[in-house]
């Protein structure tokens, strides 16, 4: 779309950590064989704790948590899917693929009516947060009569400290957690679903003995116990969103919401703001569905944040 943009591109159109865990150096052995059943279950001894879930046993790993969707989807027999958007495509697409019919709705309540629903908390990309009291008691309705609320809480790492409900997962309930998008490490493909025994060791048995790969293993094992970067990394993304305020409502755009990895802004001019930008070699994520809004990533290094600033201050 913009063969004449500057280089390198600046891609803002994710809600991935733009400073990545750094790379610890690797043994040969963790890409030569196969990963040891051993290591993946210090890696969900190390996500239990993480994520405050209650034992290893209701953590499942994966490739990447959109690897989770269908086969987490398919723990319920086909039937009616809600969707509470507007969020991921991804959740409708893996509710089709288990075979239910999905309707997307921004009302809560028509959730309860479901046999399998689907809240992303907090939301992409409007940050929208449902309290945990809400969701806990939506789940005590779809169990009661054989459904499941799936949680997805992919960015809950810039979300409240007590809004997860990864300690509260029980029949009716499946929390699902991205590795990738807070330790910027999205092509190392790991996720993990925190569910009831039962419900792990089904999931677990559809992905096979090696879900994981070695380095990934290896390097989620490290990143989630390094407590001291996970709290230092809270606060940078938290300063930087904050930072990316003041340029957005410079420029005259209006936060719509978003959480401390990306902020979402409404404009009349988004078709102008998005072409400037692309012209400028940034890239944004705009939506089809809502021809206003626009959703910002956070920058990286300072040349980045000083080209943004340049094209902001150009509109």
């Amino acid at each position: 779309m913009f063969p004449g943009a500057p280089e390198p591109l600046i891609d803002l159109s994710t809600g991935i950590n733009p400073i990545p865990y750094p790379l610890p150096p690797l043994p040969p052995e963790v890409f030569a064989r196969l990963p040891e059943p051993a290591a993946l279950d210090g890696l969900c001894r190390v996500a239990a704790h993480a994520y405050a879930a209650a034992s290893a046993a209701h953590v499942v790993a994966a490739p990447g948590a959109q690897m989770l969707l269908p086969l987490a989807a398919a723990l319920v027999p086909p039937g009616r899917a809600a969707v509470l958007g507007p969020t991921y495509s991804e959740h409708a697409r893996a509710a089709v693929l288990a075979g239910h019919t999905v309707l997307e709705t921004s009302d809560i309540a028509r959730l309860a009516d479901a046999d399998l629903a689907v809240v992303v908390n907090p939301n992409n990309p409007d940050g929208r947060l449902i309290p945990p009291e809400t969701l806990c008691a939506l789940a005590g309705a779809l169990v009661s009569r054989g459904g499941l609320l799936v949680v997805d809480e992919a960015f809950m790492e810039v979300g409240p400290a007590d809004a997860s409900l990864a300690g509260r997962v029980g029949e009716g309930l499946i929390v699902l957690r991205s590795f990738g998008k807070f330790f910027g490490l999205a092509g190392l493909r790991l996720g993990f679903a925190i569910a009831a025994p039962e419900q792990a060791a089904c999931l677990r048995a559809q992905l096979g003995p090696w879900p994981v790969a070695g380095p990934a293993i290896a390097v989620g094992s490290l990143a989630l116990a390094d407590t001291a970067w996970i709290k230092t990394t809270r606060r940078a993304v938290t300063a930087a969103a904050q930072r990316l305020d003041g340029l957005l409502i410079g420029a005259g755009l209006e936060i719509a919401g978003g959480t401390a990895l990306y902020r979402l802004v409404r404009t009349s001019r988004s078709a102008l703001v998005f072409e400037h930008l692309g012209r400028a070699g940034i890239v944004v994520r705009r939506f089809m569905h809502a021809p206003t809004w626009l959703r910002f990533g956070l920058p990286g290094p300072e040349w980045a944040w000083e080209r943004l600033t340049v094209a902001l201050g150009e509109l």
